[in-house]
């Protein structure tokens, strides 16, 4: 039988806190000890989370009255874990960190795209990048993990087949646009989330220099291709879910067959990726609205043999596959477990 670990969340009032929440509260080796939220200290998390009413009688705590445990998982601001990890590295010896923190190996990739030095670089080799796709076999040995950008998942998701198979014309670079739901703005109202302001939008809010681009351009790196990555994102009238489509350009020669091969070698065995591209019925591509709450990834793609541009899509739920639900993978990954534990859920239809 496998070991109960005692798990803390800290920052989990937020809607990934909750998400991440409600997967652990399933997971047959994981026992919540502690959830923090320094605005909510004290009062039932059912309140911030309606969905677990019944579930659970935890109640918030200030991270003040953190006690050690087995794995410490941070839903903080950006910004916020790296000037504090090695008091939270006391506290735990696995540490799961799901803000942008600890996502980009390289200080000078973080610089130019957070505007700023990273705080605690020698911190950044310490993590590794929590997509199990990209980084199984490192992930069953760390200690501490990062967590993903929603955008950039199903970016990677994406392409990832293609950059690691080495069917793209490198030269042309790629090019993506990713619509997105308003979960990931987060919990906190403003502005541009305002109901009457952010209802039935097709906005465009980072037609450039969106963040999420260097976690883009470091899994190319990884599969050893040295592109241009450009990155576009635009809000839609959704909830959760996230749609990339991506541009890319195929070497001379390469064929449809070649894509399929591509894509079901390094997808074969992942047990949260799967291949969407029908002949006929409405759901031909992938499509967000049937993988809430669920951490399956959806991919296709297209091929205009004309041109040679192929256009890869990906959906995900963005506080699932795209935050929470990576990070309980990661999570299992990390302590040897079933990978899919506590991820069974398949999303819902109709919904």
């Amino acid at each position: 039988m496998a070991e109960t670990i005692r798990a803390l969340i800290v920052g989990a009032s937020g809607y990934v806190g909750g998400e991440l929440l409600r997967l652990l509260l399933d997971h047959p080796h994981v026992e919540v000890g502690q959830v923090t939220s320094e605005r909510n200290a004290g009062s039932f998390v059912h309140f911030t989370h309606p969905n677990l009413r019944g579930r659970t009688k935890l109640q918030f705590v200030s991270a003040d009255e953190l006690e050690p445990c087995d794995v410490l998982f941070l839903g903080l601001p950006h910004g916020s874990a790296m000037d504090r990890i090695e008091e939270f590295s006391q506290l735990a010896p696995r540490i799961v960190d799901l803000s942008a923190d600890f996502r980009l190996t390289d200080p000078a990739l973080f610089v130019r795209w957070y505007h700023k030095p990273h705080t605690n670089p020698e911190w950044q080799a310490k993590f590794v990048y929590g997509l199990p796709e990209l980084h199984r076999e490192e992930l069953r040995a760390a200690r501490y993990v990062s967590g993903v950008g929603c955008n950039a998942t199903a970016t990677n998701l994406a392409v990832w087949p293609l950059l690691k198979q080495g069917l793209i014309d490198a030269s042309r670079g790629i090019v993506c646009e990713v619509k997105v739901g308003s979960s990931e703005g987060g919990n906190k109202s403003g502005d541009a989330t305002h109901h009457p302001e952010r209802a039935g939008v097709i906005r465009s809010f980072a037609p450039t220099g969106h963040r999420h681009t260097a976690e883009v351009l470091q899994a190319a790196r990884l599969a050893q291709v040295e592109t241009d990555v450009h990155l576009s994102a635009t809000a839609v009238d959704n909830v959760r879910g996230v749609l990339a489509t991506a541009h890319l350009f195929v070497k001379p020669g390469v064929g449809e067959k070649d894509l399929w091969k591509a894509y079901r070698q390094v997808y074969r065995d992942e047990p949260f990726v799967r291949l969407v591209k029908e002949k006929a019925g409405i759901y031909r591509y992938p499509e967000p609205k049937i993988l809430a709450g669920s951490n399956y990834a959806d991919v296709g793609f297209e091929l205009d043999e004309t041109s040679s541009r192929v256009v890869a899509i990906c959906a995900i739920d963005n506080l699932m596959k795209g935050a929470a639900g990576s990070a309980v993978q990661c999570l299992n990954l990390m302590m040897g477990w079933d990978e899919t534990t506590a991820l069974g859920f398949p999303g819902l239809h109709p919904i």
